[in-house]
């Protein structure tokens, strides 16, 4: 197994000035293909216990949005109500606008995997599963559907030539997510495996820790990982992004 990556001392300060700041961190690990069943198997993965979602991103064709630091996205959960969030990323403690903390739906998190870390705010609210499907399938628009602080906070960063018209439906991506224990492994982990449009799967490994106790969650889930024979130093990519880059593909749709 290759050496386990360690984050340098400006990676370690700056993620150190973070954290009094944010709501939570959640640590997260890409899966490469090849390794993707044998995964499922060390950790006892019951895919049995999974549930299925769908996940669609509302942007530009040419992703303007997200050129900006903006994420709109809608997501179905199998027996639950859907919800829609907005998220600005990167944006620090100290850019998340005024009145927002506290409110219901919101969080400031960092992300944080081998490659590096990131900090985000988001909105989330719930909405109908019915009305998510319609806004899915192109027979609504989202912008109607997210409430007053989401288009606040929306146009935090929505660029001046975008308007509401020029937003499409990207997706809908199908997914399983898991919540599983790892045995030896103290906390909860979450496995989600997404179906990307051009064939391509994602296997995302997480677990969520509160600021104070990040670095001993980040050395336990080293620990557990590596035990188990993971390559923490595969190349890691985000399922926004590698969905993003797969649904505005040519010829994809």
């Amino acid at each position: 197994m290759s050496a386990i990556p360690t984050y340098d001392a400006d990676q370690l300060a700056g993620i150190l000035a973070l954290l009094p700041d944010v709501d939570s961190v959640e640590l997260k690990l890409t899966v490469p293909d090849d390794f993707q069943r044998s995964v499922v198997r060390v950790l006892g993965i019951d895919p049995l216990d999974a549930v299925v979602r769908q996940v669609a991103f509302v942007d530009t064709p040419d992703l303007r949005l997200s050129d900006a630091g903006v994420v709109l996205r809608a997501r179905r959960t199998q027996r639950k109500p859907g919800d829609l969030t907005v998220k600005l990323r990167p944006a620090m403690p100290e850019d998340v606008p005024e009145g927002y903390r506290g409110h219901d739906g919101f969080k400031v998190e960092v992300d944080a995997s081998p490659a590096g870390y990131t900090c985000s705010c988001s909105l989330t609210v719930q909405a109908p599963d019915r009305k998510v499907r319609r806004m899915m399938t192109g027979a609504r628009g989202i912008h109607g559907m997210l409430d007053d602080d989401q288009r606040a906070l929306l146009r935090e960063r929505m660029p001046e030539d975008v308007s509401p018209d020029d937003l499409v439906v990207l997706g809908p991506v199908n997914l399983i997510k898991c919540r599983f224990r790892a045995k030896g492994y103290p906390r909860r982990m979450v496995a989600e495996l997404w179906a990307m449009p051009d064939g391509k799967r994602i296997l995302e490994l997480s677990t969520k820790a509160p600021p104070a106790a990040a670095f001993q969650a980040a050395a336990e889930t080293k620990a557990i990982l590596a035990g188990k024979g993971l390559d923490l130093s595969a190349p890691q990519e985000t399922k926004t992004k590698a969905a993003l880059a797969a649904l505005t593909a040519p010829g994809a749709g």
